[in-house]
């Protein structure tokens, strides 16, 4: 998504040339390669841990350091690869996307207002997603809470209200959406008003 973006902001012209097919196969082949070696790598370290006991975790957010703490060995070691293994993967990505984001923005603080502001208004949508979404996964893998109360708000937010930003944001952005609630808003106010 960086990639794009980052195209699309800074080499506009060159989008379809730069961003073709192929490059799209490409990046898509590399994020499903990624998680699969990601996701493999952690379910082989578990896979043969040996499980007894109380096998229920009281959070929404069944995540594999949760079920390590099931297992009925010292998962000390274990538990420190996985957070490791995730938060470096974690961090690559965010490194990565902050420099690209800084990029982007050094590139439309130099181009001229009309063409930045549209641009600006893109990129500040996906960084505030962005940081959304980094921000409780990190947390959770950084910080392991033993609240469960603290661990379910993170979990709904990281599994539900995270994903559910960019089609609002991007509902919100689009004109004839634009023109429907100020529609409605003043029928509503209009209304009130009367009343």
């Amino acid at each position: 998504m960086a990639v794009d973006r980052y195209v699309a902001i800074c080499k506009p012209l060159h989008y379809k040339t730069i961003m073709s097919h192929k490059v799209l196969i490409v990046f898509l082949l590399l994020s499903w390669v990624i998680g699969l070696t990601h996701t493999t790598s952690q379910m082989i370290f578990t896979v043969g841990l040996p499980f007894c006991g109380p096998n229920v975790l009281d959070s929404f957010f069944c995540d594999l350091p949760l079920v390590i703490k099931l297992a009925c060995t010292d998962t000390y070691t274990l538990e420190l690869l996985v957070i490791v293994n995730s938060g470096l993967l974690s961090l690559v990505c965010l490194i990565l996307l902050l420099i690209s984001y800084a990029v982007m923005l050094v590139t439309i603080w130099h181009h001229s207002y009309s063409a930045s502001s549209k641009a600006l208004s893109t990129l500040s949508a996906h960084i505030t997603v962005v940081t959304l979404f980094f921000g409780p996964a990190i947390s959770i893998y950084a910080f392991p809470f033993n609240s469960y109360s603290v661990d379910k708000f993170l979990s709904v937010f990281y599994s539900i209200i995270t994903p559910l930003l960019n089609p609002i944001i991007y509902t919100l952005r689009n004109q004839e959406m634009k023109a429907a609630i100020k529609r409605l808003s003043s029928q509503h106010i209009g209304s009130w008003l009367t009343h």
